[in-house]
C-alpha cells in the first residue's frame, strides 16, 4: 500500500508545512518506506516479551533553573494560522447562548 501524493499533501496541510510537488513525491516515497518498516516490526513475535518503555534506563539531570530570554509576542504569533490584532484566533468551541 502506497503513500499517494495527495495523501501527503494533506498530512502537510495538517502539520502546517509547506513545499513543492517535487518534495511531495519523494516524501511519499520516504512515507512508504518507513511505513513497510513498521509493517515489519509488527511481524516480530513478542510472545512473552517484556514491553521496553525506554531505550535507555532514565537519570534526571538536575540544572541550575535560570531565566532565559522567551519569544517577543510577534515571533510567537509569526506561525499562528489567524490571529486578531496581538492575540492568537481561534474557533469558538462554547456557545454562550440560553437555549437549552
Amino acid at each position: 500500500m502506497g503513500i499517494s501524493r495527495d495523501e501527503v499533501m494533506r498530512i502537510a496541510e495538517l502539520a502546517r508545512l509547506e513545499f513543492g510537488e517535487e518534495d511531495a513525491a519523494r516524501y511519499a516515497l520516504e512515507l512508504d518506506l518507513i511505513l513497510g518498516y513498521v509493517a515489519k516490526l509488527e511481524e516480530v513475535d513478542t510472545e512473552g516479551k517484556k514491553p521496553l518503555t525506554h531505550a535507555q534506563e532514565l537519570v534526571n539531570v538536575m540544572r541550575q533553573d535560570e531565566p532565559v530570554q522567551g519569544l517577543s509576542q510577534d515571533q510567537a504569533l509569526m506561525n499562528a494560522p489567524a490571529r486578531k490584532g496581538e492575540f492568537f484566533l481561534v474557533p469558538r468551541i462554547m456557545d454562550n447562548s440560553d437555549e437549552d
